[in-house]
């Protein structure tokens, strides 16, 4: 027999922009502590409104998988004497499972360490209502929530004080006290219109009960809802409706019964940068801004309401009344920043700390710009126009706008510095020099830009290093994995080649005051090339491609970048598994040897095979040097490839370690010139265990 499960827990309003991410990782939770208890079951499903989380899960167990137990004994060099004679631990283990002991000699197995006495039983399921409370606490304490809150009196933690909680296992509830609170089968509906109790009979009538209540319990058709009715309402207005996905998440998260409602404001605001009133919309009144075909902003947005009301017209107004303050504050902000240049503003940033121990942000420009100028020739820019970017790249985060709203940061100072009559390449070297803000968001395509960006991050994470503030565990307080992987993706995706040790020296050598441990430069490179697993480890490259080229102790991630994808596609070629296997014999013969002759002498050759294997690496040698050069590495192990064959051969037919000292020597240094070889790619040893 199995049953539908249900779990809710009911809670005062979740935090919007998590809210998502906490359904998926209830639901994983669920799933995986279901696993663990032995519970089979079907289909599970995940519900999340702004006051409650819930999982059903289909065709639930009525009790846990049967499992079989082992009960190890004895050695048996202790189980038994002389002639098989049974000792007295022998005994002891069959009095306790009730074995004759003549039997004893037919439960012997092996524990991968020795063989020992084994006796193996089979432990009958629990039944799952015994099992659920477990599995809904343990799921729940794993939530990724930075911040857990008591409320009241009780000791209880969660991430928004609960009210209610359901756990009905078919048409059973599931007796348990989830956060405190006794399970049962009543739900809530919508706050406003169906505030009373809803009683569940089954797990199976959760959604359509719900909806009844004004509550679409399921985000993503709830998501899928506010799109639809807000292109709708922007369609109606003669627009399109600029629906960022982010926004989308966070309006259903703020929704149980989302209905979008078109307003308008002044058309003197669309005098103001695009960008600006989009934030307005967006990021403080969670409105949708509207477009016109040409992608020009109309005066008109979008809300999302949580109720229906009989005078939508005032609820419009209301919308219209709150937007209106917000757009003339920023008119005001605009005009005003603009009566003083971004170059005086700079000044002003000799009051505000970027760290207590790393100076100003004044300060921090002054080494920007220093550095910005360096990687400006690898990035293909004006040393100039970088320095000049780099100078300037914080001074609109002491403009009034930026003050009010943080997220334009690059944005306002890009239109402030083509107000001051700066050159286009620095303003936009301003703006750009923040990008990538995100996973998935553009990086800087200008060359200024690159190299401004650079500066900035590489700035950042040696001062941060220097004072002990490198991430530990999931605390990254300063956010220097985002830095990382933001300046690993401007160096690949721009195909930037730069070292990084001693332009991390360099950007260190400007904290002058600052005493830095001695091993800053090595952790910050470390830590800057460990961001490159994760990356690989998302695009599906085997750890082991990573492993073979992080051999090489590289410090140009562009050129390790490339290493990777060559080493990548040698892993398809039918030759790897030979090579790689070839390559871990030879790492192993050479490891300890230590008097290796720096030549080969062919005239030393004693087996046809040795003289194949030479003559193939000298002519290999040839054909490679001009790839190595160019940095064409995926041709150059496609070429190195052609080794296989007299690898094997050699191998086969030669002893590298003959008893003639002089001989043995020779081969060795055969075995050494090609190991070189591969390793002026990557160390391919490492690719022994991938197939």
């Amino acid at each position: 027999m199995k049953r539908d499960f249900l779990v809710e827990i009911g809670t005062e309003e979740l935090p919007p922009k998590s809210l998502r991410h906490l359904s998926e990782a209830f639901a994983a939770g669920i799933a995986r502590e279901l696993e663990a208890a032995g519970l089979d079951h079907g289909e599970l499903r995940s519900f999340a409104t702004p006051r409650r989380l819930a999982v059903r899960v289909a065709e639930v167990a009525e009790r846990s998988r049967d499992r079989e137990v082992v009960h190890w004994g004895p050695p048996v060099r202790v189980a038994f004497a002389e002639g098989g004679k049974p000792t007295r631990a022998a005994e002891a283990f069959a009095q306790r499972f009730g074995l004759d002991l003549a039997e004893l000699p037919k439960r012997v197995a092996h524990d991968g360490k020795q063989e020992k006495l084994c006796h193996r039983t089979v432990e009958s399921g629990i039944p799952a209502p015994r099992l659920l409370p477990g599995v809904v606490s343990r799921a729940l304490a794993d939530l990724p929530i930075p911040r857990r809150m008591r409320w009241g009196s009780r000791r209880e933690e969660f991430v928004r004080p609960v009210h209610w909680v359901v756990l009905l296992f078919g048409e059973e509830v599931v007796e348990a006290e989830i956060l405190g609170i006794a399970a049962g089968r009543e739900s809530r509906g919508h706050r406003f219109h169906a505030p009373g109790p809803i009683a569940l009979t089954s797990p199976s009538e959760y959604e359509a009960r719900l909806e009844e209540a004004k509550v679409l319990a399921d985000f993503a058709r709830r998501r899928e809802r506010v799109r639809r009715g807000v292109e709708a309402a922007a369609a109606a207005l003669g627009g399109l409706a600029l629906c960022d996905d982010a926004l989308l998440d966070e309006v259903t998260a703020l929704t149980e019964w989302p209905l979008p409602l078109a307003g308008r404001f002044e058309e003197r605001f669309l005098e103001l940068p695009p960008e600006v009133l989009i934030s307005v919309m967006q990021v403080h009144q969670r409105y949708f801004a509207v477009l016109d075909d040409a992608g020009k902003l109309l005066p008109h947005f979008v809300a999302v309401a949580n109720i229906e009301s009989r005078d939508p017209a005032r609820v419009i107004a209301g919308n219209e009344r709150v937007i209106r303050p917000r757009l003339s504050d920023a008119a005001f902000f605009y005009d005003n920043d603009r009566r003083e240049r971004l170059e005086a503003r700079r000044e002003r940033l000799k009051g505000i700390i970027f760290q207590e121990r790393l100076g100003t942000l004044y300060d921090k420009t002054e080494r920007i710009a220093a550095l910005a100028e360096v990687f400006a020739v690898p990035c293909g820019a004006d040393p100039a126009v970088a320095r000049r970017a780099g100078l300037l790249s914080k001074a609109d985060l002491a403009s009034e706008m930026v003050g009010e709203f943080p997220e334009l940061q690059g944005v306002m100072g890009r239109y402030y510095a083509r107000h001051d009559g700066e050159p286009e390449p620095v303003a936009e070297a301003i703006y750009e020099h923040y990008l990538p803000r995100f996973a998935g968001d553009a990086v800087p395509a200008t060359a200024a830009g690159a190299a401004v960006g650079l500066a900035d991050r590489i700035d950042s994470l040696v001062g941060i290093f220097a004072i002990g503030g490198e991430p530990t565990g999931s605390k990254d307080p300063f956010g220097l994995r985002r830095l990382s992987v933001g300046l690993l993706r401007i160096l690949v995706e721009r195909a930037v080649s730069l070292k990084l040790r001693p332009v991390l020296t360099q950007a260190l050598a400007q904290y002058q005051d600052l005493k830095a441990p001695a091993d800053t430069v090595d952790r910050v490179l470390a830590y800057v090339f460990e961001r490159f697993r994760a990356w690989y480890a998302e695009e599906g490259v085997p750890a082991e491609v990573f492993q073979a080229v992080h051999a090489k102790n590289l410090d140009d991630p562009w050129d390790f970048h490339r290493r990777v994808l060559a080493v990548n596609a040698f892993l398809a070629l039918p030759e790897v598994e030979r090579l790689a296997a070839a390559h871990k014999r030879v790492a192993n013969i050479l490891s300890g040897q230590e008097e290796i002759p720096e030549r080969v002498e062919a005239g030393r050759f004693a087996a046809p095979e040795e003289q194949v294997l030479h003559e193939s690496l000298e002519r290999a040698k040839e054909r490679v040097a001009p790839l190595l050069v160019a940095g064409d590495y995926t041709e150059a192990l496609r070429s190195l490839a052609e080794l296989a064959d007299p690898v094997d051969r050699f191998f086969d037919g030669v002893l590298v370690m003959a008893e003639d000292p002089a001989l043995r020597a020779n081969r060795l240094a055969l075995l050494r010139e090609l190991r070189d070889l591969f390793l002026q790619v990557a160390d391919i040893s490492h690719l022994a265990r991938v197939r």
